[in-house]
């Protein structure tokens, strides 16, 4: 099984490369001129975009293919008070940029909407602004010329007094939304309430992949093993799995739609804060994992949500090598992937 790895955002290797600078509503609501001040938001972005592509570089220079890029490339993109303001046309060759790297290098990126972003709330206006900010990450995406292969991650969202009823209200509004956005939508489990088989009813039943979280499942387990969860797991992927069709695409030159699927991985702050991300991952949650699984999963990529970013990545890959070292069945293949020997 081959396993690559990847971080969320921000670098504490790479010094000044912040991708996620912004202005507050307030900071904007100051300015005199409000058309120079739209014109300094895509200044920002503009920054923002160009840090991104220097830290996909970064990532290619150390070895990782997978990455998620930050919500906060475009400040104030999806506030109410600026929804006249197009900002693409003028950061069309920035996104372009960045999207043909992507491309080149094959990389694996996605988005994470923030947490305000729920499809099972009862409130009108909460699901509408969910949707335009699924509809602003989908733009972006777009805007780098990536297909469906990158994707926006999302929970399913709180109980609201009634998991059940959440649940199921999901998926009805779910399916009222626009395809160009759903077919874009991976559904992860949390840590407080939807377990790990809920989440993944609810994938099946709208048919997205899903993106298992193996902490959040420690720390909400449910009555079911992530082990035994995994081979329907895995069919949540199937649009995207290796086959003669995309093999022959392959053969013709033709990028083939071919993504193997994706977990998540952070360990506990502490032992009194369980569900907070530590600075770095403990190895052996994740390895037995790993073990559990190589002989039915031939690929998987690992997003790493750990507080020192890459440099988690990088302690992560010595402890691979030291694995690898001691004869466990292991072999690094470079700084951010290696193979698990079944």
């Amino acid at each position: 099984m081959i396993v690559r790895f990847g971080y969320v955002a921000m670098s504490v290797e790479l010094a000044n490369a912040s991708p996620s600078k912004t202005m507050t509503m307030a900071t904007f609501s100051k300015l005199l001129n409000r058309e120079a001040g739209l014109r300094r938001l895509e200044r920002i972005a503009e920054e923002n975009l160009h840090n991104t592509l220097r830290l996909l570089k970064h990532n290619r220079y150390m070895g990782v293919q997978v990455y998620r890029m930050t919500s906060k490339i475009i400040p104030l993109a999806t506030h109410q008070e600026l929804n006249e303001w197009d900002p693409y046309p003028a950061l069309a060759q920035a996104f372009a940029e960045v999207g043909a790297f992507v491309r080149e290098h094959n990389m694996r990126v996605s988005f994470h909407p923030d947490h305000f972003t729920v499809l099972s709330t009862p409130r009108k206006e909460v699901l509408s602004n969910s949707i335009n900010d699924l509809q602003y990450h989908v733009r972006m995406l777009e805007a780098m010329g990536l297909d469906a292969r990158a994707t926006n991650n999302i929970h399913v969202g709180g109980s609201y007094g009634d998991k059940g009823v959440s649940g199921k209200r999901f998926i009805t509004q779910f399916r009222t939304i626009d395809k160009r956005i759903t077919d874009r939508i991976t559904l992860e489990n949390d840590d407080k309430t939807f377990t790990a088989a809920e989440t993944l009813s609810i994938a099946e039943e709208v048919g997205v992949p899903m993106v298992l979280d193996i902490h959040h499942h420690a720390v909400n387990p449910g009555d079911e093993q992530a082990v035994d969860l995994w081979p329907r797991i895995l069919k949540t992927w199937d649009r995207f799995s290796w086959n003669e069709q995309q093999a022959k695409l392959a053969d013709e030159g033709v990028a083939p739609q071919w993504l193997p699927p994706k977990i998540h991985v952070s360990s506990p702050k502490s032992e009194s804060d369980l569900r907070g991300h530590a600075d770095h991952i403990d190895v052996e949650p994740l390895v037995k994992f790993l073990y559990e699984i190589a002989s039915t999963t031939p690929a998987i990529d690992v997003m790493i949500e750990a507080k020192r970013k890459d440099e988690a990545l990088l302690k992560l890959m010595e402890d691979f090598r030291a694995i690898e070292a001691s004869g466990g069945p292991i072999r690094v293949i470079d700084g951010g992937s290696l193979e698990v020997l079944s």
